[in-house]
């Protein structure tokens, strides 16, 4: 029961409470907790930190004194919210890679970049920096305003003198209700030379400061990429500055190279930051990766060294890591401050007004200070000369006195004195009387009276109070400044592009039965007679093969078919190259493929926004379509359908085509169809297409390929006993889209089914590929043109249980390869290479 007396009680409303309630406490953490103050740039804590160490005199020429005892007297006497946040707030003071200038001298273990936290406060020492110092020089000369602590019984700063500008110097960070600050640090030199070019040109603009004040200048260095996203925060307070870490790409004698971070981005763990860049090479998001290791030491500083596979590309490898790492990050700059106590978010132009405001107001008041101080000086002064030119009169008027009352009252009334200056005169002692202390109170007199002068002069003169502050502010800067750390570089502030870094070349792209992918120059495979034994294209775990193979440029699309009728797109670059006997790595590190999914077929293109393009599809089945190309244009590493896949079903094929050409269907039993492309109607990407050739029992489409008409072209045959042949396409009538085809060769036990079929005009290079992994190249103007009926030529020996897996046609011959070859031997035949 509430025993209240009734005219102790009042009724509320609730919701009005509340909302006060929440306005006073945020108000409260914004005012006294958060946010730095424009004047001297910092937070309550922090001032109260430094105010207590040169209160109880822990100064930079003092010895260190114990961490805990300076984290209780600031608890005890200004900060009543815990020791763990004064000690935090402390220890950053203190640490070399979070203050530009650090302002607590710290000794024994503060922390690390690589996020250790700091020692225990007991087991720590602290002091006051030298720069630190210039944040309280003069507050004890009136300079500013205190105010009491929150229990009255102490007088705190409401805010530091600050000779130098604090809050872009050292930056601020903090989280408020409702609001945040974050403002980087700068270089000292070039934030004294914009407030000193304001203090000349209050009309100045912010881009004419930006030529004082270049950017952020981080303590960890690192590079800031471009300028728009400084310039935007410099005029508006707000912007995002792009950090990017330093690095150095080594080359070493064995042909390897290796990428050395030397600098990384401000705020980055880099221990998190090293575990990242492994864990990537671990799950092969980055490939090429073989060593990580991280050398920093205080000898030599950062240096994170990543050794690389001889076969890769450094420069690729540095770019994913700066997509996928924080070696490359954001900082968001919101430079929100108190302005007479309200947060305001501050362009570069008013930051630097309200500090320059702030220090007229430091000097005026040091100015009064030390003008009262030098007058009340003077009036003691004047008060001696009298005595000295009485000096007689004096001695007999005290010497006839009582009492010291008496002596003054005396004093005062025979010769106008004033009462400080009558007990100063008491105070006299009697060395003072002879002549060398007589001219020493009259040249401090004069002295004193020329200083005064002067001092009137400045507060008279605001003019005057600039030119202080600027010669006081260059003092500071030679004492402290130093050179930029950060570089900031000029240009294209996205990433670069992969293409940028890769020179355009062509390249052959092989896929495993077992789904291994990788990527070799074609100039690995070297030309050789028809009939040659070929080199070892992959070593291939057991019961895998080269599958499929195509050649394109390292900057053409290459678009994936699967069985189930979905197509997936990359770059060629973005395949990993690997050496010739590697078997590759499993391709669902490249794509995004479903449970049961494999790739089908592989098709480069160069562009895939061409009007008036076409893709032309096959099933196993016999069934044919035919898309716009542009339908296939916004594909990615997901996937998307292709083609509708009927049950039982699969896609075998995918050709490019310009709308005006021929299409012809080969089967595994040796028919072979061929129709005008017009018979097909453009559909759209999900539909499922039409019949294009009506298949015997037993028998499948093995092989898609385009006829340009007149072009005067060959029908390419290959079986799986390495047997081929070339036959002219006039041999191959016209007919219409879903009949059963013509004869197209003699299938025996001999040369076996028909593996493939496609067209040649007799200039292009073949590579055959066996499902034991072995390649050879040859020309095809080698391969024998029979007729239709015939069973061709052996074009590869073949071991025994042996049998060709796939061929692929290559547009290209190395020439370069002759003198390569005289040098190199297969295990059974040399290696010749034939020119085109």
């Amino acid at each position: 029961m509430d025993n209240t007396p009734n005219e102790q009680r009042s009724n509320i409303n609730i919701s009005k409470e509340m909302k006060q309630s929440f306005l006073d406490y945020a108000m409260s953490v914004i005012v006294s907790r958060a946010l730095p103050d424009v004047r001297d740039g910092l937070k309550p804590v922090h001032r109260r930190i430094l105010y207590s160490m040169h209160d109880n005199g822990m100064t930079a020429d003092k010895a260190y004194k114990k961490s805990a005892r300076i984290v209780g007297d600031v608890m005890g006497k200004f900060h009543p919210h815990g020791d763990s946040s004064i000690y935090d707030a402390m220890v950053r003071m203190a640490q070399f890679f979070s203050y530009r200038y650090m302002l607590i001298d710290g000794q024994g273990n503060f922390g690390s970049m690589d996020g250790d936290e700091a020692a225990a406060q007991r087991y720590t020492e602290a002091r006051m920096s030298k720069i630190a110092m210039e944040l309280m020089r003069d507050i004890n000369k009136d300079t500013i305003d205190f105010e009491d602590n929150y229990d009255g019984n102490e007088r705190e700063p409401s805010v530091l003198p600050a000779r130098f500008p604090n809050l872009l110097v050292n930056g601020a960070s903090g989280i408020a209700v409702g609001m945040a600050t974050n403002i980087p640090p700068h270089n000292l030199n070039e934030v004294i030379d914009g407030v000193i070019s304001l203090s000349k040109n209050p009309d100045i603009t912010i881009q004419e400061l930006m030529e004082d004040i270049q950017g952020p200048d981080f303590p960890t260095s690192g590079l800031i990429l471009g300028k728009s996203g400084i310039k935007k925060a410099y005029e508006t307070g707000r912007g995002s500055v792009i950090m990017r870490a330093k690095t150095d790409i080594e080359e070493q004698s064995n042909g390897k190279s290796r990428i050395v971070i030397t600098e990384i981005p401000y705020q980055v763990n880099k221990a998190r930051l090293v575990e990242k860049i492994a864990e990537l090479a671990r799950d092969k998001k980055i490939d090429g990766i073989t060593d990580l290791r991280d050398e920093t030491s205080h000898k030599v500083g950062v240096r994170i060294v990543i050794e690389l596979r001889r076969d890769v590309n450094a420069n690729v490898v540095l770019n994913n890591l700066y997509k996928q790492t924080p070696l490359q990050t954001n900082f968001g700059m919101n430079m929100l401050a108190l302005v007479n106590g309200q947060p305001q978010v501050l362009n570069l132009k008013e930051i630097l007004f309200h500090y320059l405001e702030h220090q007229k107001q430091v000097i005026y008041r040091r100015t009064k200070f030390e003008l009262k101080k030098a007058e009340d000086r003077a009036h003691i002064l004047e008060g001696l000369r009298i005595a000295l030119d009485h000096i007689d009169e004096i001695i007999k008027l005290i010497r006839g006195s009582e009492t010291d009352e008496e002596a003054k009252n005396g004093l005062i009334n025979e010769f106008s004195l004033s009462d400080r200056q009558a007990q100063a005169i008491l105070d006299m002692r009697l060395r003072r009387l002879t002549g060398l202390e007589r001219d020493k109170i009259e040249d401090e007199y004069q002295q004193l009276m020329e200083r005064i002068k002067e001092l009137r002069a400045i507060l008279e003169d605001s003019e005057r109070i600039l030119e202080i502050i600027r010669e006081e502010l260059l003092e500071i800067k030679n004492k402290f400044g130093d050179e930029r750390r950060t570089e900031i570089t000029f240009g294209d502030t996205n990433l670069i592009e992969d293409e940028d870094l890769i020179p355009e070349d062509t390249i052959v792209v092989t896929l495993s039965h077992n789904n291994y992918i990788k990527r070799l120059s074609s100039s690995t495979y070297r030309s050789q007679n028809r009939g040659g034994r070929g080199i070892q294209g992959m070593n291939t775990a057991d019961e895998d093969f080269v599958s499929q193979l195509v050649t394109m440029n390292t900057h053409s699309h290459l678009l994936f078919f699967t069985n189930k009728g979905r197509v997936y797109k990359i770059k060629g670059y973005e395949i990993p190259e690997l050496s010739r006997q590697s078997k590759g790595i499993p391709i669902i590190n490249v794509l995004e493929l479903d449970k049961d999914e494999t790739i089908s077929t592989m098709i480069a293109i160069e562009n895939l926004e061409e009007d008036n393009e076409y893709l032309i599809f096959a099933t196993k089945d016999g069934i044919v379509k035919r898309s716009s190309l542009n339908d296939y244009a916004r594909i990615n590493r997901n996937g998307k359908i292709a083609i509708n896949i009927r049950e039982e079903d699969e896609l075998i094929a995918v050709r490019h085509t310009t709308g005006n050409q021929e299409i012809i269907l080969g089967t595994k039993n040796a028919s072979l169809i061929r129709f005008k492309e017009d018979q097909l109607r453009p559909i759209s990407r999900t539909a499922t297409g039409v019949k294009g050739i009506s298949l015997r029992e037993g028998d499948e489409v093995v092989g898609l390929d385009i006829l340009r008409p007149n072009s005067n072209e060959e029908i390419l045959i290959v079986t799986e006993k390495g047997y081929g042949k070339r036959t002219h396409e006039s041999e191959y009538r016209l007919s219409n889209r879903g009949g059963k085809g013509i004869k197209t060769a003699n299938i025996t036990d001999k040369n076996g089914p028909i593996v493939r079929v496609t067209t040649v005009t007799g200039e292009e290079e073949l590579i055959i590929v066996t499902d034991q992994g072995v390649i050879i190249r040859l020309h095809v103007e080698d391969i024998s043109q029979t007729g239709r009926a015939t069973q061709g030529v052996r074009l590869i020996k073949l071991g025994e249980d042996q049998k060709v897996a796939t061929y692929a046609k290559l547009i290209e011959s190395d020439e370069d390869d002759e003198d390569e070859s005289n040098n190199e031997e297969d295990d059974e035949s040399t290696i010749v290479s034939h020119e085109t």
